[in-house]
Order: structure tokens, then C-alpha cells, then sequence
């Protein structure tokens, strides 16, 4: 196995054991982390290889269904909408691509990393939220405007729960990178 391969699978044992880890608890609370999931699909469109993707789509399906079947885990949630989250996740992950094909090692491409890192993130949000609206059939009576007003609320804590991890995983890029180029002097 080459160093490429190596790390991509530390990576995703990370990424896949964070998900799990924090996955029963959407914005946290004083005992648990947030749901690092959102955080996980855009690290994993960045590092991680094609194959990830679809992995990590079954690992979010198969937590959720031991949490709703044998966690008491409350189904609210679970609705046809559900299935959405599929493409919420392919906006991450492909936020994560798509910024690994414009990433340098600078200021310029952190600071893109955040807008698309927001970008992506909102558009997850909208992208789950109108779903949710529009299939899991509570909202008969809502107007679309309401919903909207009710569920803005829940943006902050959502961009917040998705950057708390983005955050710790930009700097520990940054940390790596460092440590990696002061190996390779001395071993010039």
C-alpha cells in the first residue's frame, strides 16, 4: 500500500468514526458534539477518493436506522424526505471536489475555502429544508413563507455545528502541511 492509499484510509476511519460518533445529535448539547456529518461529506469530497461518497452514504443510513430502531431515536425526521439528503450530501461532497481542484496552500484559498465551505453548507440547509416541506407531510396548512420563517432559525446552529468541525479540520491541515514540509528540509 503507497502513502496516498495509507491516508486515505486514516482519513476516512476518521471521517466515518466522527459521523458515528456524533450523528444521533443534530446541534448538540452539553453531553454530545454536534452531527459532524455535514463536516464529513465536504472533508471527504476534499480528501478522499471517489469511493467514499457512496460509503459514507450507507454509513449515515445504517446509523440512522440502528438510532430510529434500537437507540430510541424519536422517527420525526424519518419521512419520503429522507431521501434528499442524498443530493444535501452531494452539494458537500461535491463543494469538497471542486475545491480540491482550486485548493494552494495560502491565505487566498483559505479564505475560499470558507465562502465555498458556506455556500455549500447554505445550500444543504435549503436543499433539506424544502424537502423536508414539501414530502414529510406536517405542513399541510403551512404556507411555504411560514416554514421558512420557522426553520430560519435553525440555520446559525447549522452552519455553526458544520464549521465547529471545519474549522479543527482546517487547522489541523495546516498543521500537517507544516510539519511535512520541516521533514522534508531536513531530509534535503
Amino acid at each position: 500500500m503507497n502513502n496516498i492509499q495509507t491516508r486515505s484510509i486514516a482519513i476516512f476511519a476518521v471521517l466515518a468514526s466522527l459521523m458515528a460518533a456524533t450523528r444521533a445529535y443534530h446541534f448538540g448539547t452539553a453531553l454530545h458534539l454536534p452531527d459532524a456529518s455535514l463536516a464529513v461529506f465536504l472533508l471527504a469530497g476534499f480528501y478522499l477518493p471517489r469511493w467514499a461518497f457512496p460509503v459514507l452514504l450507507v454509513e449515515a443510513g445504517l446509523v440512522d436506522y440502528l438510532a430510529l430502531n434500537y437507540g430510541g431515536v424519536d422517527g420525526w425526521c424519518f419521512s419520503p424526505a429522507y431521501w434528499f439528503l442524498i443530493p444535501t450530501y452531494f452539494v458537500l461532497w461535491f463543494a469538497g471536489r471542486f475545491y480540491a481542484t482550486r485548493y494552494r496552500f495560502s491565505l487566498r484559498s483559505l479564505s475560499e475555502f470558507v465562502a465555498i465551505a458556506f455556500a455549500a453548507t447554505g445550500a444543504a440547509f435549503l436543499l433539506s429544508n424544502a424537502s423536508f416541506y414539501l414530502f414529510a407531510d406536517y405542513f399541510g396548512k403551512m404556507s411555504a413563507a411560514q416554514y421558512g420563517t420557522q426553520v430560519a432559525q435553525y440555520f446559525f446552529p447549522y452552519l455553526q455545528s458544520a464549521f465547529l468541525y471545519l474549522i479543527a479540520a482546517a487547522v489541523l491541515h495546516i498543521v500537517a502541511v507544516q510539519v511535512s514540509r520541516r521533514a522534508a528540509l531536513k531530509h534535503d
